[in-house]
């Protein structure tokens, strides 16, 4: 069985969900993480966190990638340590 799907279908899913989804800034990413802006840049540098939306010069993230990537940071520091406290 295959089934088809229509590439307009999906491309307007996509844009949906970018719709709804927030736009937060670099404070907001520094104020989150409590990292630098500098080391925020490093890391979109080595492709381990989402590159940013340009929108003319301003750069923005969603909000939803962020946290994806704060939690996956979480995840892999601990690693397979499974004690619950």
């Amino acid at each position: 069985m295959t089934i088809k799907t229509d590439t307009n279908e999906i491309k307007e899913a996509n844009a949906h969900s970018v719709l709804n989804s927030q736009l937060v800034d670099m404070a907001f990413i520094t104020m989150f993480t409590g990292m630098t802006d500098k080391w925020i840049y490093k890391q979109v540098q080595l492709g381990l966190l989402p590159k940013p939306i340009k929108l003319g010069r301003s750069s923005r993230w969603l909000k939803s990638e962020v946290e994806e990537w704060v939690n996956s940071r979480i995840i892999a520091s601990r690693g397979s340590d499974k004690k619950r406290f």
